[in-house]
């Protein structure tokens, strides 16, 4: 039997294709609305508010989590490195349990798709302190969970699978949580835990992201992503400002919220702050920027690759000044340390126009380090696609719903410039380099 808190999920999907193109974004001046309320709309025009109230706040939860381990005195000491070179951390594993107890609560009919697996983090003898961390953070009370409930958690992801039908899931994640929705009922959660570990372990100064998303029948219907250290007011400024603060402070952590057909908005984190300051709850709608020209575009690329590898190289060289004095043979590229999630908050809220990555043949692309910023950006006017043009499929691993399969490589842009990128990569192989 479906618990009632399920029913309304056997819905039948949405006649609106979650990929349609959107208005171009109204002009800078009025580009932004403020509106006060737990959710940034009416629950009635969201037809998953049920599992956006709960994911929001999880997220926020999460990336308080987070914020508690990083400070632990003991927090260098839970860096791992796992058999794909990537790092992983107590937070990693904290989150992943946090958002699948609490999921596993509210929506038992629904499966987690995640990253992790405890057989790693019982080899690493870190069980300790992931429960420690998850029991300062979860509605349970301490005694009702175990060890063996903690490591329960993180594994269910690991052990479903789905088979060729539409599922619904939830993706849970660290640096980015994820819920993907698919099953018989067509609803699945995606998890990653954090995405941007390897920023989360530079500390306080780099950017990291917890990302959470829902997909029905192959469908994203909502995205929700927290970002710690986030400096609030820097939609328009250099990422090298965003990065030099030291400490996080209460002009820092936003959490960003998308659901399908009611935009993509923001707010302060919450869970930031000590408990005598009282943020805002002011949600402010966001929109991608509105540059229309590719040399005057705002450009992120992977930490791991170099712009020289890349096909636009051909086309223009890059350049990190924080300047107006860009040449029409030149893109300024934004330095960051973080995951994909985190360059996608940064497309949605207009500080950057493009985002483009190369998926290697050796490297696995991970599902859940894309979901919830796929519909973030969507939602804010722009365009995710491969580099030619198609759009991702989720369903591409039809039985985990864990990889993707990207043509070259994923193209995230304010949809402006979306097309042109795609041809000039096209042509890139017949281009003699400038």
């Amino acid at each position: 039997m479906i618990p009632a808190m399920d029913l309304h999920l056997l819905r039948p999907p949405p006649g609106v294709r979650f990929f349609r193109r959107y208005p171009s974004p109204a002009p800078f001046r009025s580009r932004f609305v403020t509106v006060s309320s737990i959710l940034p709309f009416a629950k009635e025009k969201a037809k998953y508010h049920i599992e956006l109230e709960p994911a929001v706040e999880l997220v926020e939860r999460a990336c308080s989590l987070c914020i508690d381990v990083q400070r632990s005195p003991l927090s260098d000491g839970r860096i791992l490195e796992k058999n794909d070179q990537t790092p992983v951390t107590v937070a990693d594993f904290g989150v992943q349990a946090l958002v699948s107890l609490e999921l596993g609560k509210l929506f038992p009919s629904i499966p987690l798709v995640a990253e992790e697996d405890s057989g790693f983090l019982q080899s690493q003898n870190l069980v300790d302190p992931v429960v420690s961390a998850v029991s300062d953070k979860t509605s349970f009370h301490e005694e009702s969970f175990s060890h063996a409930d903690v490591l329960e958690a993180i594994d269910p992801g690991d052990r479903t699978e789905f088979g060729t039908k539409p599922a619904t899931y939830w993706f849970p994640g660290t640096g980015y949580v994820l819920f993907d929705i698919f099953t018989s009922t067509n609803l699945m959660e995606i998890l990653d835990p954090i995405d941007g570990t390897r920023g989360f372990v530079k500390g306080s100064k780099a950017l990291y992201v917890v990302g959470l998303s829902l997909v029905v029948e192959g469908e994203i219907m909502l995205g929700v992503m927290g970002c710690p250290n986030w400096v609030v007011d820097t939609f328009h400024r250099s990422i090298t400002d965003v990065q030099g603060y030291k400490n996080s402070s209460p002009g820092l952590g936003i959490i960003m919220v998308a659901h399908v057909g009611c935009g993509t908005w923001t707010k302060r984190l919450r869970h930031m702050f000590d408990s005598s300051f009282r943020p805002s709850s002011d949600w402010t709608r966001c929109f991608v920027d509105g540059c229309s020209l590719v040399h005057k575009a705002n450009f992120c690329i992977p930490d791991s690759q170099a712009w020289e590898s890349l096909p636009l190289s051909v086309f223009y060289d890059a350049t990190t000044n924080d300047n107006d004095d860009i040449g029409d043979k030149e893109i300024r590229l934004l330095p960051f340390c973080c995951g994909s999630l985190c360059k996608y908050l940064m497309v949605a809220s207009g500080g950057a126009s493009v985002f483009i990555l190369e998926v290697k043949p050796e490297r696995v692309t991970k599902a859940w380090d894309h979901a919830a910023g796929m519909i973030c950006v969507h939602e804010a006017g722009g365009k995710v696609t491969d580099w030619k043009g198609s759009e991702l499929d989720l369903a591409a691993d039809q039985f985990k719903r864990r990889i993707i399969c990207p043509a070259g490589g994923v193209l995230v842009t304010n949809g402006k410039i979306h097309q042109q990128i795609v041809e000039m990569i096209s042509s890139s192989s017949t281009v003699v380099r400038h």
